[in-house]
């Protein structure tokens, strides 16, 4: 990748906000772990298009990992926790307006942040540890050199079907948790129209960042 690995993944999140999960006994199952085989699908595929990134181009990298991405994280789910409280208070259609504004941001994050290869890989755990608000897939990015980057997922769901609701970066910082913040002030000061005005806007502007070359199918 163009700028080290540890930099673009800290810009995945906006800020730094240290989040604990207490653990409960538990983790071990029988048979693959669902949460887990989520994970290295959604690994395989972004891997597969860190190969692939400069000839893809921008527009190329979002398309491909759209469908996955929305396969794995449940959007609904982390745009609910990120806005909080404010969002029982929102029209059905403006919550419908904020999912897809932030699917398309979180999208355009991972497209333009894994914007190359050299020679990285993803270790993930083999099994998933309980929590009490799910289940954590620990993994690590390794790169070429350097150290290697805890990257945590915390999953949801039951049998086959489990998807991603919050990341924590070097295993304790959540990504929700550093939304939240920014969230509340735009939803305070200009209510939830603006922030689908200002998530419009962040997902442009990475679909236009620096070294993301477009592709003939860019708009």
């Amino acid at each position: 990748m163009r700028v080290s690995l540890k930099r673009r993944l800290a810009l995945l999140l906006p800020g730094a906000v240290l989040l604990g999960v207490a653990a409960i006994p538990g983790g071990a199952q029988d048979g693959p772990d669902p949460a887990v085989r989520r994970i290295q699908t959604f690994y395989d595929s972004l891997l597969a298009t860190m190969k692939q990134a400069d000839r893809l181009g921008i527009r190329g990298r979002y398309e491909k990992l759209a469908p996955v991405i929305r396969e794995t994280f449940d959007l609904g789910a982390m745009t609910r926790i990120a806005i909080g409280p404010e969002w029982n208070s929102f029209a059905p259609e403006q919550q419908s307006e904020l999912t897809e504004n932030f699917s398309r941001m979180t999208i355009a994050t991972y497209a333009s942040r894994f914007d190359g290869y050299s020679g990285e890989r993803f270790d993930v755990e083999p099994t998933s540890e309980a929590r009490t608000t799910g289940r954590i897939v620990h993994t690590k990015l390794i790169p070429s050199s350097g150290e290697p980057i805890t990257l945590n997922y915390l999953m949801r769901g039951s049998g086959d079907t489990w998807k991603i609701v919050d990341v924590y970066l070097t295993g304790t910082i959540s990504e929700l948790a550093t939304r939240r913040s920014e969230f509340a002030s735009i939803v305070k000061s200009g209510g939830p129209k603006a922030l689908v005005e200002s998530l419009r806007q962040q997902a442009d502007k990475l679909m236009r960042s620096p070294g993301a070359k477009p592709d003939a199918g860019t708009r």
